[in-house]
């Protein structure tokens, strides 16, 4: 017989609602501690993802610090060791290069230029000096202050010969010194010449008038605003500038005759600004020979080792050359300049 105790059942039933809605103190424990262990594994994570964080930067602020002490030091000191400072007792042919626009601020300037001579000469196993030159020309101050050094070398100096050897080109005030050389050797596709003084610039008069625009200049002197783009050209202005550039030509014109003397042969184009090929050249006197820096240095001088006495510019004096001939070129582009071409 099945008998029911109605309140044993209701107890019963109690106890079990209890034991579903209240759950035993080991699955308590079980979940708290996933829950901890879930916990520390991110908190070690986050410690560990820092302290990794930290060494790379670290890492990369010293790798800064070395790039930044190895520009310094470049800056600081010529970009590669010249050895023409060392005599060995063994002759040797000294070579300085001549590279790009000769100009102030240039790698190509006269105090670098001057300062390489020199050093040649002082050395005293160097038994010959070739200028080595690749240039379209530049200032005619610049080249006139080189052309007079190896005039003067020359003359303290008679029985060390001074030859240059062009490249590509050599034009413009690149010859103007180079005709101070005992020498000049091409190779029969080279470009000498150009014998000739230009000032470019350029007039916005007719531009400003489509725009509207009015100029407003204000002088204290009658020719202060001398050629000035943004003014109507004045006749006896470029009069006068003609004039300048006839006297820059003359010197030019001195120079080359006092440095190649009889084997010039003049023509009425010699002195017009036209460039040669180096095989032209030798015809008419501009260049004595073809050859190289090795043919000139073996069978020329006598002496085929050849050491670089190119002084080569710290990087830092580059920087701050390259920085002032920006600001000198930005007020100079608005105006006109005098090259030797």
């Amino acid at each position: 017989m099945i008998f029911c105790d109605k309140n044993f059942n209701q107890e019963r039933i109690h106890v079990s609602e209890n034991q579903w809605n209240e759950p035993s103190s080991g699955v308590t424990d079980k979940t708290s501690g996933w829950e901890r262990e879930a916990i520390e594994k991110l908190a070690f994570a986050a410690v560990t993802e820092q302290r990794r964080a930290r060494r790379w930067g670290i890492f990369f602020k010293s790798l800064m610090f070395i790039y930044l002490a190895v520009i310094l030091g470049i800056g600081m000191y010529p970009t590669f060791e010249q050895n023409f400072g060392e005599e060995s007792g063994e002759g040797h042919t000294a070579i300085i290069s001549i590279n790009g626009v000769i100009a102030e601020g240039k790698e190509a300037n006269a105090d670098s230029i001057i300062k390489s001579l020199r050093n040649a000469v002082k050395n005293k196993d160097t038994k010959g000096i070739i200028l080595h030159v690749n240039s379209p020309g530049g200032s005619p101050v610049q080249s006139s202050y080189v052309y007079d050094e190896i005039r003067k070398i020359k003359l303290n100096n008679p029985d060390l010969p001074i030859y240059a050897v062009a490249s590509d080109i050599c034009a413009s005030g690149c010859y103007f010194i180079i005709s101070a050389a005992d020498k000049i050797f091409v190779n029969p596709s080279s470009l000498i010449g150009s014998i000739g003084v230009i000032m470019d610039g350029f007039g916005f008069v007719g531009t400003m008038k489509m725009l509207g625009v009015e100029r407003r200049l204000v002088t204290a002197g009658a020719h202060k605003a001398l050629m000035d783009p943004f003014s109507p050209a004045k006749g006896e202005e470029k009069k006068y500038m003609e004039s300048l550039l006839a006297q820059v030509h003359q010197q030019f014109i001195a120079a080359v005759r006092a440095g190649r003397g009889d084997r010039l042969k003049e023509t009425e184009e010699t002195f017009s600004g036209l460039v040669w090929t180096g095989e032209q050249g030798v015809k008419i006197g501009l260049a004595d020979d073809f050859g190289t820096d090795d043919s000139v240095a073996t069978d020329i001088i006598g002496a085929k080792k050849r050491v670089d006495f190119t002084i080569q510019e710290r990087l830092i004096d580059r920087l701050a050359g390259k920085m002032g001939a920006s600001f000198a070129h930005s007020l100079r582009s608005l105006g006109q300049q005098i090259t030797l071409q």
